[in-house]
């Protein structure tokens, strides 16, 4: 039998935290919460579950996940966030998995995001598929500002396992907006790093051509006015990425 520590990265999530880890106490042999200093009732609500709560500065998306999955006692990890749950069908999955080989393995959830109460089904938002659990030994995560993602050796395979991990992603349009704004900001400035140039023309044109492919192509229509709200803003914030670009590329040219 495989033991499974359960590794979350927190800050000011006691709206969420308690759903999180009432979905993964009858599956995860130790849970580790790394929290970048909230200050609200999280570590609270953490400690009733009898978790191993550690106060750390934030690092990043990055920094923070690799010295959080650093601490476990187990190096089966399952990552998830504290806005995620997991649902009946994902949790008897992953208690198959800990029963099994997980040699050159790694695991893949689909992810169901709730949106303002309602699950959202299409629109490129449904599967959502991510790699959530995987041995640190061979597996860690890596990347930028915005994206993380997991560096997993070619020769692994990747089990899709049966249920969804259930999204809890935005309970306001006004708190998508705002997301959206903050990774415009970052992928803008990864991009301008990274040595891109855009025009305005370039803007409006993939900002037209997001919504055109999630509302239309990705049947985004099929949720309704959500659909509508999200391939919207979403859209915008391809906008307010690229017009980023154009102003810290002058910015930068100025200097």
């Amino acid at each position: 039998m495989n033991q499974l520590t359960a590794v979350i990265i927190t800050f000011n999530e006691e709206r969420n935290i308690a759903r999180c880890l009432q979905s993964i106490h009858t599956i995860a042999d130790e849970v580790v919460v790394v929290d970048s200093l909230s200050t609200d009732r999280t570590r609270e609500i953490c400690e009733q579950f009898g978790v191993r709560f550690v106060s750390h500065p934030w690092e990043g998306y990055i920094r923070q996940k690799n010295y959080a999955n650093s601490l476990s006692n187990n190096d089966l990890i399952l990552s998830i966030d504290a806005d995620e749950a997991l649902s009946e069908e994902l949790q008897a999955s992953i208690a198959e998995v800990k029963k099994q080989s997980v040699e050159n393995k790694v695991f893949v959830m689909r992810r169901l995001m709730n949106y303002c109460g309602t699950w959202i089904h299409h629109g490129g938002w449904y599967p959502d598929k991510k790699v959530r659990i995987f041995d640190r030994r061979y597996v860690e995560w890596q990347g930028q500002k915005v994206h993380e993602t997991l560096a997993i050796p070619d020769n692994f395979k990747q089990i899709e396992l049966k249920g969804d991990l259930l999204h809890y992603s935005f309970y306001t349009i006004e708190e998508h907006r705002a997301q959206i704004g903050k990774f415009a900001k970052l992928s803008a400035e990864e991009a301008v790093a990274s040595g891109k140039h855009v025009s305005i023309t370039d803007a409006y044109v993939h900002a037209v051509w997001k919504f055109i492919r999630d509302f239309i192509f990705k049947a985004g229509f099929l949720d309704g006015r959500y659909g509508w709200v999200i391939s919207k803003i979403n859209a915008h914030g391809v906008l307010q990425k690229y017009l980023n670009i154009i102003d810290l590329t002058h910015y930068e040219n100025r200097v």
